[in-house]
């Protein structure tokens, strides 16, 4: 069991609602990891992919600066990533509730919240996010190896130089697009989403709402410590 998955010491906040534990410290800690060194790699990978954008090398201390930490600012992102795939693997899989809220999705669109069917920890939506940004992660590591060592390529396989800048610009791409969706759900879309992986919290009454199997379950599991 993830021990993000328990309840927390129950408490009453000011409002006199009980909160429940959804993120841990080290995960919360991981997930701003993640994001702040993603920041920073597109901000730099932007500069360096179009002239239009140079000038936000300027925001990162300059190109020679820029050139010089992008890749270990993205070697740490990647370690990010692959530690939240070893915790959080179990809770991204696809389950039949996923599909059946994935086919309710227009209600979430219009913020219908209580014609949806209940899902466990995360989301269809969330899921799909997740395992791109895994699988992005892997190819823009991969290709940025290729583009970190480029000289290292003789050139009889050239081929393998233009094949890292093709598949490093298409999973930059695909994972911007959906950082920008990610950002975008979790500040303005679905209340109490963002302030979650900062303070660790969400009211009961946003558990049963949003993730009302996850919610039941994490309920149960308390009882039965008790």
């Amino acid at each position: 069991m993830n021990t993000s998955q328990v309840i927390s010491s129950s408490h009453a906040s000011d409002a006199g609602e009980e909160r429940i534990l959804r993120y841990t410290l080290s995960e919360r800690i991981n997930h701003w990891i993640a994001g702040l060194t993603y920041v920073y790699c597109l901000i730099t990978g932007l500069a360096f992919w179009s002239p239009y954008m140079s000038w936000l090398n300027e925001l990162t201390g300059g190109g020679p600066t820029a050139r010089f930490w992008h890749p270990w600012y993205g070697l740490i992102f990647t370690a990010s990533v692959f530690w939240m795939y070893k915790i959080w693997r179990g809770d991204m899989r696809m389950t039949n509730e996923d599909l059946a809220w994935k086919k309710a999705m227009p209600h979430y669109i219009r913020n219908e919240d209580e014609n949806l069917p209940p899902i466990w920890r995360f989301n269809y939506g969330q899921k799909l996010f997740f395992w791109l940004t895994f699988y992005g992660t892997i190819l823009l590591l991969l290709s940025g190896f290729g583009l970190w060592f480029v000289e290292s390529i003789p050139w009889s396989l050239r081929w393998l130089r233009y094949l890292s800048v093709t598949v490093h610009v298409a999973a930059a791409l695909a994972t911007i697009g959906g950082f920008i969706i990610h950002v975008y759900m979790g500040t303005a879309m679905v209340r109490g989403g963002f302030t979650s992986i900062i303070r660790g919290e969400v009211s009961t009454a946003w558990a049963k709402t949003h993730h009302r199997l996850w919610y039941e379950q994490v309920t149960k599991q308390n009882s039965a410590r008790k």
